[in-house]
């Protein structure tokens, strides 16, 4: 028995600058972490003393006795991918799913971890990521970018650097004490939507016309944000102001990135005493995530009191195998049908 576990990410700047199609020609840098919210893959191999060959527990529930069978898409292609047989697999995770924080993404990067302990193979960090970002984007032919996978598997705060031929991961340095204030002064909100990100990603990507120009401003801002961080003289407030420019900038860029309802709850949190925010993932829903001074955060949670409050700490460990059990596995060998004498 394999159990894997996890992060979520929390994407800060440059966000639609990690899709291929824009990146490969104009280049795209994320700045991003992964926080202490998680989700966990359970995986086995299933006795063989039922009349299914392998049982799939995440928001439904699937049996089925062939591979081809399995409706969810990810699982699917990863097992045969990965010529996985036999299978008892659970997903459960910390926080919901469609909400803005990649949270597909984890579980795709889990998932291919605890398949290769099951197998008895190691896959570093730079493998998992690869290998999610070509499950989800190329077999599952789902839209998006690949900073999730990324921030996934590597864990930590990074700027994760986008071009023509492929990827940097660039760990952001900086004094505890500083990276312990970053923390203490965001704030996240539950806003009870969730979406599709995939879809989103179309109907943005559809609907936003030529947004280069905002692209590369969101781009340059990764930069700003960065060397607050890492200037201990710097004011690191200026951080959450650079976030309300990037949320403006992002809204420009679909029509599915915010609604009337996001646009009210995040003017609520401005109006409380934020210095700004945004809204994590594609749009449409999940969660908001602000900026906002100590003395000022009791007036926030106050403003967007309908909304849940979710407390959340930096983690930097990606994604890990948490329980290890080697299991003896011999593949079933198929039936060979036998040839009828010739007479």
């Amino acid at each position: 028995m394999i159990i894997t576990k996890t992060p979520f990410r929390m994407s800060f700047f440059g966000g639609g600058t990690d899709i291929e199609d824009y990146f490969r020609e104009n280049g795209g840098a994320v700045l991003s972490t992964t926080f202490d919210k998680y989700c966990y893959v359970n995986v086995r191999h299933l006795p063989r003393f039922f009349d299914y060959t392998t049982e799939l527990s995440y928001s439904k529930i699937e049996r089925v006795t062939d591979v081809e069978e399995i409706e969810h898409p990810a699982i699917r292609n990863a097992m045969k991918m990965l010529d996985m047989h036999e299978l008892r697999l659970t997903y459960e995770a910390d926080l919901p799913a469609r909400s803005g924080l990649g949270t597909s993404s984890s579980f795709v990067v889990g998932m291919l971890n605890a398949f290769y302990a099951l197998k008895g193979k190691y896959a570093n960090k730079r493998q998992l990521a690869d290998e999610a970002i070509y499950l989800e984007r190329v077999l599952c032919n789902e839209a998006g970018g690949w900073q999730d996978q990324i921030a996934a598997a590597f864990g930590g705060l990074n700027r994760i650097d986008f071009h023509s031929e492929g990827y940097e991961v660039h760990p952001v340095v900086i004094a505890p004490e500083r990276k312990q204030q970053l923390n203490n002064n965001l704030m996240m909100f539950f806003t009870g939507f969730t979406r599709y990100s995939a879809e989103l990603q179309k109907i943005n990507l559809s609907g936003r016309g030529d947004k280069r120009a905002q692209l590369k401003q969101m781009h340059e801002l990764v930069g700003e944000a960065e060397k607050v961080l890492i200037d201990k003289m710097a004011d690191l407030d200026e951080f959450g102001r650079l976030l309300d420019v990037t949320w403006k900038l992002k809204r420009q860029t679909g029509a599915a990135v915010s609604t009337d309802s996001i646009d009210e709850l995040y003017e609520k949190g401005m109006k409380g005493g934020a210095l700004g925010g945004k809204l994590l993932g594609a749009g449409g829903g999940g969660f908001l995530i602000f900026y906002v001074r100590p003395e000022e955060q009791e007036s926030v949670r106050r403003a967007l009191g309908d909304l849940m409050y979710v407390p959340f700490k930096f983690e930097d460990g990606g994604t890990r195998v948490i329980h290890y059990t080697p299991e003896l596995y011999v593949q079933k060998e198929e039936p060979v049908a036998k040839e009828k004498n010739g007479g």
